[in-house]
């Protein structure tokens, strides 16, 4: 197997690619945020309340490094952690307004970068590529060291 052709290095590549679009639109409208950032701002706007570890499960990201992601979140004011009303040793994470607003900010940008991802694909390629790979992520689902856990309802 020719090494350009790999699904490894296809995946690798797609995601440098994502990456970097995500980054660049962020830079030129002014926001500074990281896709994981993004993405726990997501989780919580759409979640308020979880804890910690239901936020890393939500985000498909290992606890320890969520962990920093939440700490940078907090340090810039986006979100806020407080005693659990049900387990006083656990914290529950909520954002804050100038969460809310950075969240409602990126959202547009976010939703924007998303055919260019998929560049060079027409909307029937696209929606069958993202079928796919949903299909293929949540396969391997168990295999990762950092598997997706959607909160409990």
């Amino acid at each position: 197997m020719e090494f350009h052709r790999m699904p490894g290095h296809l995946v690798r590549r797609l995601n440098q690619i994502s990456t970097g679009l995500f980054m660049e639109r962020m830079a030129s409208a002014g926001l500074t945020l990281t896709p994981v950032q993004f993405a726990a701002l997501n989780a919580l706007a759409d979640r308020p309340g979880i804890d910690q570890a239901t936020l890393a499960g939500m985000v498909a990201y290992d606890r320890a490094t969520l962990g920093k992601v939440v700490d940078r979140l907090e340090e810039r004011g986006a979100l806020r952690r407080d005693v659990s009303p049900t387990d006083r040793r656990a914290r529950v994470l909520e954002l804050t307004e100038a969460g809310h607003a950075l969240y409602q900010s990126a959202l547009p940008h976010v939703q924007a970068i998303q055919p260019q991802i998929l560049t060079g694909l027409n909307e029937e390629e696209r929606a069958r590529l993202i079928e796919l790979l949903e299909k293929v992520t949540m396969a391997g689902n168990d295999m990762s060291r950092a598997p997706l856990r959607p909160p409990e309802d």
